[in-house]
């Protein structure tokens, strides 16, 4: 398995455990439970996706790995 399949697995637990703390129920408007639902998978595959791509691409420009 390659080294960015692991960044994804570490920081999809670290982005979890983050947006875990967020209280979205005052954002949304009342009744509106799964458009607030899938504002929140679509913001946590979002940052996922960024996070992973930072960290890979700055291991690979310092050439650590």
């Amino acid at each position: 398995m390659s080294v960015k399949f692991f960044i994804y697995v570490f920081v999809t637990i670290i982005v979890i455990w983050a947006m875990d703390s967020v209280n979205i129920n005052q954002i949304f408007k009342k009744n509106r439970v799964i458009q607030a639902r899938v504002f929140y998978c679509l913001l946590g595959i979002a940052l996922i996706y960024l996070i992973t791509n930072f960290i890979f691409d700055f291991f690979l420009t310092s050439k650590i790995f």
